[in-house]
């Protein structure tokens, strides 16, 4: 488990081929929600930048990632459309929790189409914002339109951020450090949704 949610070893065992397979299911697929897209995007530019464990182009690396990512938030969408009312009423298990679906429908509507470009870089709401979107039958064409802006987004944004911080010479020589600080960031926004969601209750559902 702890090669599995740490980003440089993740990289170090499954490369670029096994990066994109990630960022899909993170991206889409229930199942997904666990894995550290952002922390693993932003430790690959930096190892691109390093040129070390990956050697492709940082172009190639960002189109490659951006349309795992697209495809992957297809997927969700197509899930939740087909399964539609049917996910709601579904008991919770060790890999589904109805409470982190209900999060990301409160957050898709809060925040309407927009949701699919802010979901993505909130660990958590990103796996379930697309399944939310095809379960309520959000047009395609807009969720097509929305999906493709937040993929690239998140999918160029991130790495490119990595590459870039990592041909500084103090990221380079405390990479650990930075990887540490990109988890902690990570999971900011899901305290605060947390927190959000917890003020959202009555008294009485908080005891």
């Amino acid at each position: 488990m702890h090669s599995l949610l740490d980003p440089q070893s993740l990289i170090t065992t499954v490369g670029l081929a096994g990066l994109l397979a990630i960022v899909f299911a993170e991206s889409g697929l229930l199942v997904g929600f666990f894995l550290p897209g952002d922390s693993l995007l932003f430790t690959t530019g930096l190892l691109i930048a390093g040129g070390t464990l990956l050697h492709q182009p940082l172009w190639l690396v960002c189109l490659l990632v951006s349309i795992a990512a697209v495809l992957g938030d297809q997927a969700g969408y197509l899930f939740g459309r087909k399964v539609g009312p049917a996910l709601f009423r579904r008991p919770d298990s060790r890999v589904f929790k109805q409470e982190n679906l209900a999060k990301a429908g409160a957050f898709f509507e809060r925040h309407g189409a927009k949701s699919l470009v802010l979901a993505r870089f909130v660990p958590v709401i990103r796996t379930f914002t697309p399944v939310v979107a095809g379960a309520a039958l959000m047009p395609y064409g807009k969720f097509f339109v929305f999906n493709v802006l937040g993929g690239v987004l998140w999918g160029c944004g991130v790495t490119t951020l990595g590459y870039f911080l990592g041909q500084v010479a103090f990221v380079k020589s405390n990479i650990e450090l930075i990887l540490i600080g990109i988890v902690a960031v990570s999971v900011i926004p899901v305290a605060i949704e947390l927190l959000r969601a917890r003020k959202a209750q009555p008294s009485s559902a908080r005891r």
